[in-house]
């Protein structure tokens, strides 16, 4: 909603600058999204007369215009073409610099100099019209050579673009935005002129007004105005419509949408004359019903919507013979409109549900400035104010309208205005603060709020706050308005009293992070038995002891498993015999060792003398996946630890073979995953042993299971870590250069440690990704081929042939320290 800071100044005082101005209404919920300051650059702009028009040889879009500004001749450039000789048009003069820092300078044009510009009304920031030139004969009397400015009477303004909420009906409109600012500031609020009813005969006995649908219309006025005469509005009045982004029309029209900007209350104005009956009534459309609106379009009425609860009901206005004349709240229709011969007037000032005039233009597909402020809810009791300073306007124009006695004013179907109690003690609630009651008092007065009793007060909202409801609610919504006008800054910012909440713990965050990082890669979670059977327990360690439960419920279930791996496997086998076994299976568990496997606390029992010392199992908590699905092998668990070990941060680790393979994995196709610098065991990453899967799955299809198997103690303190080390590397701005290096190198040396050489052997190396694993021949036996794709660059500057070069020969020298040859 655009607002001239000229208007809101008729209603309230405001010396405060635009900054501040801005801060305060941000403050109130009425968000400035734009400030255009209006007229500024128009100083040098003067009024010129076209004296003379020829065509420019060899120019078919362009004239030569010779204008007239006070100090002779001049010769214009010009390509618009709705202008004639003796026309008055504006003149940028060379030197001149218009809205927006546009500087007028002289420019050759097919061999003639244009002296200036002749400009339109979008071109000086005064309206959106750029079809041509802004003939000021059609607004003023102009004089040649005066200020443009002058001319049209346009003082320096600034335009207010404010963003309204759809819940503050109220202040969808110049004097609900003045009624905020005047009561944050305690400053008085100033009332628009109004006009009041001026013929001893009653309007009753000109014209008619009903109501058929008293649910749908709340409240149907209409007035007489006989004498109009419609022509232009004045200057002044059709400039505030222009700032506030609507095109004037003539004094009648523009009359009504004044109003409906100033006071937030639409009106529709209908030619007498084309009204049968001179009659209104307001009622249900019917099925099938046409009318054409003023956009020119032909709308068939009352036919049920797509939206929940949209039952197709419109509200319409009918004449004397029951033709309609417009879809009310919305738009009117083409066959009623004021014209240049429009003489006596019915003037509509209504109120309608605001649900069915929401409905009703959706359905349609038709949104007006009226729409937008019925379907929020315009004030119910506002309709006859906005009669009166409606023709306090058109008579600036028309001083002999003529507004007949007894408006007619017909009731319908209007909730009363809710009141709600308000105690001691709700604001402290509430806002945590105690505020003074007479500034309490004032706030709610100020926007019109009824305020009675002295113990608990008993507020009854403003019929224009339809927003306000009933009961607890209400209350709230009091509060709400009372906290916002005092100011949401100002009061007072204070941490809780109670004790802080609780949090997760370090472990239980990066457990969390793991199952979800587990389930985005397809891993179902699942759950299997922490007691299994001795037989269980020798599939993986015969030998080893276990921890045995003294008591158990069945003899399956007597001891405590040292692995998640045999559940887990036994877990995809019932699933592959139902025809399910293409799935991932993931666990998070812990598993227990005997005090004689692993070294375990003990614990001491009993007082000091005669303790004795027990030895308690190692619990180890850990997170085991098995991968069962088709083509699932090695492979697919080293992929899946780099995509967990990505998700955490860990870049560390690394995957080393080795030769004492734990029984249940894979004796060739299992791998540790050690931290580097320590070489401390995270897991192991692999494939299970076949034999595990044949004496746990027999009847399942028989394929490669591939395994993750990962202690999540020590998987916990590399994810902290990784937290604790976090950076970004800024990305080269600099082409990239990207060479592929082959190297020869025994086979205990593993691919990580040279790729590690490599990295650090320039300063320009970006990245090394080994893409190549080669035995065969021409490779000596015992070693390998191990091929890496390099990427050079620099942060400073665009690497040259030479440097790229000589980066290669320091990487092959440095891999020369791990006993690695270049292979040719």
């Amino acid at each position: 909603m655009k607002i001239p800071l000229s208007w809101l100044t008729e209603f309230v005082d405001l010396p405060e600058s635009v900054a501040q101005l801005t801060g305060i209404l941000d403050d109130l919920g009425l968000v400035v999204e734009g400030v255009e300051n209006v007229g500024e650059g128009l100083e040098d702009v003067v009024v010129a007369r076209i004296d003379a028009i020829r065509a420019i040889e060899g120019a078919d879009r362009v004239r030569l215009v010779t204008v007239d500004a006070g100090h002779g001749p001049l010769e214009i450039v010009c390509g618009a073409t709705n202008f004639a000789v003796g026309n008055h048009v504006p003149l940028a003069p060379v030197g001149a610099v218009l809205p927006g820092g546009f500087e007028i300078a002289a420019r050759k044009m097919r061999g003639v100099t244009s002296n200036g510009m002749l400009c339109s009304a979008r071109e000086l920031g005064l309206s959106d019209d750029h079809e041509g030139l802004y003939l000021l004969d059609d607004v003023i009397a102009p004089e040649v050579g005066q200020p443009l400015l002058g001319a049209l009477g346009v003082a320096r303004d600034v335009v207010l673009d404010i963003s309204v909420e759809g819940n503050r009906p109220d202040a969808w409109s110049v004097l609900g935005v003045a009624r905020d600012l005047a009561t944050r500031l305690g400053r008085p609020l100033r009332d628009p002129a109004l006009a009041v009813p001026d013929a001893t005969e009653d309007s009753s006995s000109f014209a008619a007004a009903r109501i058929d649908d008293p649910d749908l219309c709340g409240r149907l006025t209409v007035s007489v105005l006989r004498h109009v005469v419609v022509g232009p509005s004045p200057a002044h009045l059709a400039r505030r419509l222009t700032l506030a982004g609507m095109r004037p029309i003539s004094n009648v029209v523009d009359a009504s949408n004044l109003v409906m900007l100033e006071l937030g209350q639409p009106t529709h104005p209908y030619d007498a004359a084309h009204v049968a009956g001179r009659a209104l009534r307001a009622r249900r459309a019917r099925i099938g019903e046409v009318l054409t609106t003023l956009d020119g379009v032909v709308r068939v009425l009352a036919q049920p919507g797509r939206g929940l609860g949209d039952t197709g009901e419109d509200c319409v206005i009918v004449d004397g013979d029951d033709r309609v004349l417009g879809l009310a709240g919305i738009m009117g229709g083409a066959a009623s409109e004021i014209s240049a011969t429009t003489t006596d007037v019915l003037l509509e000032a209504a109120f309608f549900d605001p649900m069915t005039i929401a409905r009703s233009s959706k359905r349609h597909a038709l949104r007006s400035e009226a729409s937008n402020r019925f379907e929020r809810g315009v004030d119910p009791e506002l309709a006859l104010t906005a009669v009166g300073r409606f023709v306090a306007l058109l008579r600036e124009s028309n001083p002999d309208v003529v507004w007949m006695a007894a408006p007619l004013d017909v009731a319908g179907v209007v909730a009363p205005a809710p009141t709600v109690t308000l105690r001691d003690g709700d604001l402290a609630r509430a806002l945590g603060v105690d505020l003074d009651p007479a500034d309490v008092r004032a706030i709610l007065e100020g926007l019109r709020f009824q305020v009675s009793g002295d113990g608990p007060w008993r507020v009854t909202a403003p019929s224009a706050r339809l927003d306000v409801r009933t009961g607890a609610a209400g209350r709230a919504d009091v509060i709400e308005e009372i906290a916002r006008l005092y100011g949401y800054s100002r009061l007072p910012r204070r941490t809780p009293a109670w004790s802080a909440p609780g949090a997760l713990s370090d472990r239980q965050r990066i457990r969390r992070r793991l199952r979800d990082a587990m389930v985005d890669l397809g891993v179902h979670e699942s759950w299997t038995p922490t007691l299994g059977s001795d037989d269980d327990f020798d599939l993986l360690a015969p030998e080893q002891p276990r921890v045995r439960i003294t008591n158990p419920l069945a003899a399956e279930e007597s001891v405590m498993r040292s692995s998640l791996l045999v559940g887990l496997v036994r877990a995809w086998a019932r699933n592959a015999e139902r025809g399910l076994g293409d799935v991932m299976l993931g666990e998070l568990g812990n598993v227990f060792l005997h005090p004689d496997v692993a070294a375990a606390p003990r614990r001491t029992r009993g007082g000091v003398r005669g303790a004795v010392s027990l030895a308690l199992p190692q619990e180890n908590e850990r997170f085991s996946v098995v991968m069962g699905r088709v083509g699932d092998d090695a492979r697919t668990a080293v992929a899946t630890w780099a995509a967990l070990a990505g998700r955490l941060g860990i870049h560390d680790v690394v995957v080393r073979s080795f030769d004492d393979v734990p029984r249940g994995l894979h004796p060739t196709r299992t791998a540790h995953l050690i931290e580097r610098g320590t070489n401390r065991r995270v897991g192991f990453v692999g494939e299970v042993d076949p034999a595990l899967v044949d004496a746990l799955a027999a009847a399942a299809p028989r394929r490669r299971l591939g395994v993750l198997d990962l202690d999540l103690d020590v998987l916990v303190d590399l994810a902290l870590d990784a937290e604790a080390d976090q950076f970004v590397t800024v990305p080269s701005r600099y082409p990239a250069a990207i060479v592929d290096l082959a190297f020869v190198v025994a086979q205990e040396v593993h691919a990580v440690d040279l790729a590690e050489v490599l990295m650090a052997a320039s300063e320009f190396v970006e990245d090394v990704t080994l893409f190549d694993v080669y035995r065969g021949e021409h490779v000596p036996a015992g070693a390998r081929s191990l091929a890496y794709n390099v990427r050079f660059s620099s942060a400073t500057t665009t690497m040259s042939e030479a440097d790229v070069a000589r980066a290669r020969d320091a990487l092959i020298d440095a891999a020369r320290a791990l006993g690695a040859e270049l292979r040719s």
